[in-house]
């Protein structure tokens, strides 16, 4: 990882401890992993890391804001290093790859409601589906405009 993840979790408040250091390493290697994901790749590093232990560090990295959790409908939990800013994701219909996507206007004009009915909004989370590259080749598909 280019930055100093020891640095990252001290600035975050957060100890630092070796399963913590591998999540961030395997969602640096993984974006967009799912929980198994993280968890194969915490134990190729560290074989005695539980998988509880790999639960609470991307709870805990969540909640600190160093992690991203994104939950596509009908998907299982996904989670990224990519945080702070308002970019959304594209979801393959066919394979469930997530790919990021820039906001499509500018810095974060989806938190504008019209009418948010009260709430004071924070963030919005856009999700665009349809199929992948590879999948549109798989299938004949092709890129609907």
């Amino acid at each position: 990882m280019p930055v100093d993840v020891e640095e990252l979790l001290r600035g975050a408040n957060l100890r630092v401890t070796r399963p913590r250091v591998a999540v961030l390493h395997a969602l640096h290697d993984s974006p967009h992993a799912d929980t198994g994901t993280v968890i194969e790749q915490v134990r190729t590093r560290h074989t005695s890391v539980s998988h509880q232990a790999v639960y609470d560090c991307l709870n805990a990295l969540t909640d600190a804001g160093l992690v991203r959790r994104i939950q596509p409908t009908g998907s299982v939990a996904r989670y990224e290093l990519h945080v702070g800013d308002n970019h959304h994701h594209a979801v393959c219909r066919v394979c469930g790859s997530i790919t990021d996507v820039a906001c499509a206007t500018g810095k974060a004009p989806c938190l504008h409601a019209r009418d948010p009915k009260g709430f004071a909004v924070d963030e919005a989370e856009v999700i665009y589906w349809g199929l992948c590259a590879h999948c549109q080749k798989s299938t004949g598909t092709t890129e609907l405009t």
